[in-house]
């Protein structure tokens, strides 16, 4: 199926997600990696509040490229979100509802989404400047210094995305394989 999705997000929008969905999301989107993620950990182990309102939250693991003439934001594909890991429960525990990116998940990462009613949404990889058309303003919000990989507000109407992990359990890369592998099988 297919969902029309606005930030902030609620457990109520997320909960009829099921992996293998697509999602067109607009609204406010955060972009963080792991140098941003780092910092976001040390300033809460200082009791200080995060760049942006987690609660509902979508952050897109991108370092996009500068914008060309007339566009918003650069190339803007997903980066392999295993190296946010480590960062990832915490930031579920605070109320982040969405994480964007690619690539397979921490077993820790997938019980805090289910525990926490998240869920991961792939971007398409290889796919940058198709994302970026998706990109209406962007505006970088915190640590300008770690370039790329600083903290930037994106506004985004339509970002394509589809359901990796859901808020039940289920998980694409584990599904995917086997319906593919047992379709082969009844082919046969």
């Amino acid at each position: 199926m297919q969902y029309i999705l606005q930030t902030p997000l609620s457990k109520a929008d997320l909960a009829p997600l099921q992996v293998g969905d697509t999602v067109l999301l607009s609204g406010v989107v955060y972009t963080a990696r792991d140098a941003a993620h780092a910092r976001m950990m040390e300033l809460l182990d200082q009791g200080k509040p995060l760049p942006f309102p987690i609660e509902g939250a979508a952050i897109y693991y991108v370092g996009p490229t500068p914008e060309r003439p007339g566009c918003a934001i650069g190339a803007a594909g997903p980066t392999t979100s295993g190296r946010m890991d480590a960062y990832t429960p915490r930031l579920l525990d605070l109320g982040l509802a969405c994480m964007i990116g690619k690539g397979k998940r921490s077993e820790a990462v997938k019980q805090s989404v289910v525990q926490n009613g998240a869920v991961y949404l792939a971007a398409i990889g290889g796919a940058g400047a198709l994302m970026a058309n998706s990109v209406q303003s962007c505006e970088v919000i915190a640590w300008p210094d770690l370039g790329c990989e600083a903290v930037r507000r994106l506004v985004v109407r339509d970002f394509p995305l589809t359901v990796l992990l859901d808020a039940h359990g289920g998980d694409l890369y584990q599904s995917g394989p086997a319906a593919y592998l047992a379709a082969r099988e009844s082919r046969t």
